[in-house]
């Protein structure tokens, strides 16, 4: 099985050779976004994560703390649906849920995106964790990773895929997550994290369950 850097760079070079002109200018984008270090608020190893409370896919309110109870969580933060990178992201981490649970661990992913519209009906079936809908965008500026989307990134998406982001997101038409994924200890302490405003660039799941497996 191929890694997700693997699966993530093959997208990649797919968009380069399929729309080269629209790759280089998310090369800009993203190489400006670095250079005004976008992410560098983000909560960092040692932080007590904010604790949240959200809808779930289908709109029952599930709160960081709750989950705690139980055992470390991994919150993972991710564009929406629409976002090819998001996909392969989350079929990577489900690909890989039963070692994750089997250390004890929950994992919750968080879009902007309405309850019911986080993924398709289908998707979300076989899905084994929660899919949370952060609307406002408040979690995520509270985690540092909230991101005011070039207009560059809106018109490619409102133009090229007739995204219209704030139907999406329900009134948030142009703030998003950058990918970011914490690892956070029983006692609410981050021990792991990936944070990376380049949105091609996502965890390896591998990663994740090795940051557990130390908890352990």
């Amino acid at each position: 099985m191929r890694s997700l850097k693997e699966q993530t760079d093959a997208k990649v070079a797919e968009g380069r050779a399929a729309k080269p002109d629209f790759m280089k200018g998310v090369d800009d984008v993203i190489e400006q976004a670095k250079r005004f270090e976008q992410g560098a608020d983000a909560i960092a190893l040692g932080d007590q994560a904010p604790n949240f409370e959200l809808p779930n896919q289908e709109n029952q309110a599930t709160s960081l703390a709750d989950l705690l109870e139980k055992g470390p969580v991994v919150v993972t933060f991710y564009r929406g649906s629409w976002c090819p990178y998001c996909n392969l992201q989350l079929r990577a981490l489900q690909a890989r849920l039963n070692d994750i649970h089997d250390l004890g661990a929950e994992l919750i992913a968080i879009s902007p995106q309405v309850p019911d519209d986080s993924l398709s009906k289908d998707e979300i079936s076989q899905m084994g964790f929660q899919v949370l809908s952060d609307q406002s965008a408040r979690v995520s500026v509270g985690y540092g990773v909230a991101w005011e989307v070039p207009e560059f990134l809106l018109e490619h998406m409102r133009v090229d895929r007739g995204l219209d982001l704030e139907t999406v997101n329900n009134g948030n038409g142009n703030v998003l997550p950058i990918p970011a994924t914490f690892v956070i200890g029983q006692d609410g302490t981050v021990v792991w994290r990936f944070v990376d405003v380049d949105y091609r660039t996502r965890s390896e799941p591998s990663d994740i369950i090795e940051a557990l497996q130390k908890l352990v």
